[in-house]
């Protein structure tokens, strides 16, 4: 797993700050060392202003450790959020995406919802490649439906095993558009952790967490 820059640049931030502080500390008691060792014993300095400086340096200081305990918050936050993908390996997922798996022994299955009614409904499945391989006729009432897909290209011929994507036309009774989502389900065979957030795999590829919007044994 990458360790996160974010992390990583707080960290070197709160040790920059932390020898900043240090050195100015050092040439404020050497300062004032100096002041005390020469001044005028009838003419005393004021207490006062070194030590509001003194009080200064300490909430600098304590801002630090606090700036420190909310970046090891962040850091234990962070690596809760890598391990939960983890507890979904092997379980069925319900993803927000028009792709979904063909093999040889399964057929790719989507859900799509439509939130009205719909005059007509056209669905078209198209390749890697972009090439439109299948077209039917969908389900125009409101609501979701499911969409089995055999590999069948058109009565023509099977389509080989792969992913393949869905796309929805549906148009009104006064033939304005109306907006589609579509899911699959499929089971979580693992997790990337390569990039800055944590995405799952299945048999159509990764998909960022936000795209799942269930999980199931």
């Amino acid at each position: 797993m990458t360790v996160d820059p974010v992390a990583n640049g707080a960290t070197t931030a709160s040790n920059a700050a932390r020898q900043t502080l240090a050195g100015n500390f050092d040439t404020f008691l050497t300062m004032l060392t100096a002041q005390l060792q020469n001044q005028d014993p009838l003419s005393p300095m004021d207490s006062t202003q070194f030590t509001q400086q003194l009080v200064q340096f300490s909430q600098v200081e304590q801002q630090i450790e606090t700036n420190d305990t909310l970046g090891s918050i962040l850091a234990q936050n962070q690596a809760s959020a890598a391990a939960l993908p983890l507890s979904y390996l092997g379980h069925s997922a319900v993803v927000q995406s028009p792709k979904a798996n063909l093999a040889e022994d399964s057929p790719a299955r989507w859900t799509y919802t439509l939130p009205t009614a719909a005059d007509r409904v056209t669905l078209t499945i198209k390749d890697a490649s972009g090439r439109i391989v299948h077209t039917a006729t969908g389900d125009r009432a409101a609501g979701s439906h499911a969409f089995t897909w055999d590999g069948d290209i058109n009565g023509a011929a099977d389509a080989p095993p792969g992913t393949y994507t869905l796309s929805i036309s549906a148009r009104d009774s006064e033939d304005k558009a109306i907006a589609a989502t579509i899911h699959v389900v499929e089971k979580i065979t693992g997790v990337d952790m390569s990039g800055a957030a944590p995405r799952v795999l299945t048999a159509s590829g990764l998909h960022d967490l936000a795209e799942i919007i269930g999980v199931y044994a």
